[in-house]
């Protein structure tokens, strides 16, 4: 933990408040897929509320424990996976294309070496 210089912050339990999160997104994601895949009509909306609110919750925290973070590869990545996911939202036969896409493009970013996800841009 740096110190309160504006370095990275963290609280008793934040560890497993993010691993909370984290299943609570991934059941958001299945739900979501699921939906795109067998259900007429679509994802079930508690689903799309589930994986939108957790995954706000852990970029918060993450925003929040690192400063600098939304200027890394990382919290810029987040940015494009926002408009990716207006596009989501807005453009109903492109949902299945773009589900895998974001959750291709997701996974390559969460699991990126450390020295690529925490880059700065134009560094």
């Amino acid at each position: 933990m740096k110190d309160a210089s504006g370095g990275y912050r963290d609280f008793p339990g934040r560890r497993w408040l993010v691993v909370m999160l984290r299943a609570a997104h991934i059941a958001g994601v299945v739900g979501v897929g699921a939906g795109l895949l067998a259900q007429p009509g679509g994802p079930v909306v508690g689903f799309v509320w589930l994986l939108v609110a957790s995954g706000l919750a852990m970029a918060a925290l993450d925003a929040w424990s690192n400063p600098v973070w939304l200027h890394e590869y990382a919290g810029l990545s987040l940015l494009a996976k926002f408009a990716l996911l207006g596009w989501f939202l807005a453009d109903e036969s492109a949902r299945p294309m773009l589900f895998w896409s974001i959750l291709v493009f997701s996974v390559i970013f969460a699991h990126a070496p450390a020295s690529f996800r925490h880059r700065r841009l134009g560094r």
